[in-house]
């Protein structure tokens, strides 16, 4: 299984970079996790935010594979719980699922995406930054993979 994060705005804080770094540099080597940036759609007064999206969402749809789970981060997905997300992420190990999450722009991703989306889900109904949601998904990837192998990172 490989995991990879797609996700809109290419330009984050250090503080996200070096967050998001610690928690993917613990995820395990099989899973070749890779992030791939999409640079944000141009946004301007005057200019449709539409527009910004679309282009976003097509540069998003030809990054997916057709075999690859795709999951979508958006607040209004499913939430999990992290035994739930844990579970889930086993299941997509014994079928030996890629994956490729999504995070989209500031204003989300075109309708598009969500119909190619296999699953939907929300890290929390609040509205979060980006650089915070790479940081929260991390931390939430590591933490299941860490419940399925019996690692005493999580507590309850």
């Amino acid at each position: 299984m490989h995991i990879r994060l797609i996700a809109v705005g290419d330009r984050q804080p250090s503080w996200v970079s070096t967050a998001f770094s610690g928690y993917t540099a613990r995820f395990p080597k099989q899973w070749r996790f890779q992030l791939e940036e999409i640079g944000s759609g141009q946004r301007s007064k005057g200019v449709n935010p539409k527009a910004g999206m679309a282009a976003e969402s097509d540069k998003i749809l030809r990054k997916l594979n057709v075999q690859e789970q795709a999951i979508l981060l958006d607040q209004h997905g499913v939430q999990l719980s992290s035994k739930t997300l844990a579970t889930r992420l086993g299941h997509w190990q014994e079928n030996g699922q890629d994956l490729a999450f999504i995070i989209g722009g500031p204003d989300g991703v075109a309708q598009n995406v969500g119909r190619r989306a296999n699953f939907t889900w929300s890290l929390s109904q609040m509205t979060l930054p980006h650089g915070l949601a790479r940081v929260l998904f991390a931390e939430q990837l590591y933490r299941a993979w860490s419940l399925l192998i019996g690692h005493p990172y999580h507590r309850e």
